[in-house]
């Protein structure tokens, strides 16, 4: 964690504010707090705001606020933003088919950790994982937490398409496919809720500072979870960490 925010040029429109060099909830923490604080601010000529595990990419209009004028309102910003505090935090339940068509390297991840498919399982669905981050695909949450009992590397080739809804692993990283897209993270399961969805407001069903915890459900049940979200009906559970 740095002590103090470190720039670096994201062309002539955007400038990275970097508040440390590693995956960490305290780092995370940072970028949440200082991310909230300006967009508070609302400083002229800030155009965009682009949060990540460490630092925030802010687009600018350089004909509106300089270069060092910008640089010094984000120090100042960044000096008294201390730390994002929530007492209480939403934690979003993922119904989730491990296995067979939906979790086609469910073995895999085992054979590579010495551990039986239903153990992976277990481990998978025993975290409450903080979402990092939100990209790659909109509303793609990056998950932190996962244990390493089950980490695995990515595939050596990306699959050319993984269905919304996949949940796969990648490393020490574990995530939910939005879209149907390319993808090279080790697929171990599916959801049939949408991740991702542009009528819904916000369209992204996991936000940075969530918790996202997974839970097993058998055919049926997908099949039943599926038919509601198809109809509009579908509400996922959301429980409030205090």
């Amino acid at each position: 964690m740095f002590q103090t925010p470190r720039f670096r040029l994201g062309g002539d429109r955007a400038l990275y504010v970097e508040l440390g060099n590693a995956i960490s909830p305290e780092v995370n923490a940072r970028v949440r707090a200082l991310l909230a604080a300006i967009d508070k601010a609302s400083i002229a000529g800030v155009q965009g705001l682009a949060p990540t595990y460490a630092s925030i990419l802010v687009y600018y209009n350089p004909l509106e606020i300089s270069l060092g004028q910008l640089k010094d309102r984000l120090s100042q910003l960044a000096a008294n933003a201390g730390e994002a505090s929530q007492v209480t935090t939403r934690v979003v339940e993922i119904p989730t088919l491990y296995g067979g068509e939906h979790g086609p390297d469910l073995d895999f991840v085992a054979s590579h950790n010495r551990l039986s498919p239903k153990e992976v399982v277990d481990i998978h669905t025993a975290t409450d994982y903080l979402v990092y981050m939100v990209g790659f695909n909109p509303g793609f949450p990056y998950l932190g937490g996962m244990s390493d009992k089950i980490a695995t590397p990515r595939l050596s080739t990306p699959r050319i398409r993984v269905p919304a809804g996949s949940v796969g692993i990648a490393e020490t990283q574990t995530g939910i496919y939005p879209l149907d897209s390319p993808g090279g993270w080790r697929l171990i399961g599916r959801s049939p809720v949408r991740m991702f969805d542009p009528s819904r407001e916000p369209p992204a069903l996991a936000q940075a500072g969530d918790r996202v915890r997974f839970v097993s459900i058998d055919e049926a049940v997908y099949r039943e979870i599926k038919d509601h979200v198809d109809a509009g009906r579908c509400k996922v559970n959301v429980r409030i960490k205090g």
